[in-house]
């Protein structure tokens, strides 16, 4: 069954693991980190790989409790291997491939294990420096500035059914996403907003849930401070604590 992610309850933090930068030693740290610090989940994956991303989730799962969710940045990516599945549809973008192409591709894969899939609005935004899912993507990221840009594409992803908008920064990202963005999108969807990119410090994390994002994603900041998992969460308790009831 797919894992229960508590959407709206409380919030959340994310330890993004990028296979290719998930050697034995750094995974098994990474994996320490996240315990002491109590992650609510682990995602798997990227936008190029030359690891397998099975191999890494099923590393996580023999180390930590914590879920896993498949992040996939391709079709080559898939595997019934994690607790859930982010089926991302890039609707910041006017790829065909990236919005229904490579769905149609997956769905008879993802078919028998349905009950785990997501679907989530993923939305590349503009926050400096050219990132790896721009290039990959072959699409232009959302203006930092253009909130009602970024506010009438979420609530169209939510429109189409999507369960969750995540708001992108990629990773090489300059800057997180741009706070008064998070917050006007927040403001107008009833499903979850999810961030991530160019957030590097505990005060970024601060930010971003102040904005109204319910889940903030880290990935290449733990990989440069591995102790910053601890003050992320830190932040993300002082929130539940404070304003969510658990």
């Amino acid at each position: 069954m797919m894992v229960d992610i508590p959407w709206k309850k409380r919030k959340l933090i994310a330890r993004l693991i990028d296979p290719d930068h998930a050697g034995e030693e750094a995974l098994v740290t990474a994996v320490r980190l996240a315990d002491e610090a109590g992650v609510d989940i682990f995602m798997a994956g990227g936008s190029l790989t030359s690891v397998p991303v099975t191999d890494v989730i099923r590393k996580l799962k023999q180390l930590s409790s914590i879920p896993v969710v498949l992040f996939p940045g391709n079709l080559t990516q898939l595997t019934a291997g994690a607790d859930a599945i982010f089926l991302l549809s890039l609707i910041s973008g006017r790829n065909p491939e990236l919005l229904i192409g490579s769905h149609v591709i997956a769905a008879p894969l993802l078919k028998n294990m349905r009950e785990r899939v997501i679907p989530v609005g993923y939305m590349l935004i503009d926050c400096g420096g050219g990132t790896s899912v721009e290039y990959m993507s072959q699409t232009s990221p959302i203006p930092s500035g253009k909130n009602d840009i970024a506010v009438a594409t979420a609530l169209a992803g939510e429109m189409l059914g999507m369960k969750a908008i995540y708001l992108e920064g990629g990773s090489g990202a300059a800057r997180p996403v741009n706070p008064s963005m998070i917050k006007a999108v927040s403001d107008e969807l009833t499903i979850p907003v999810i961030t991530g990119g160019g957030i590097d410090s505990a005060e970024k994390v601060e930010v971003a849930f102040g904005a109204g994002a319910d889940m903030v994603v880290i990935g290449n900041g733990c990989e440069k401070n591995p102790e910053l998992i601890k003050g992320a969460c830190r932040v993300r308790d002082s929130y539940n604590r404070d304003t969510f009831i658990i």
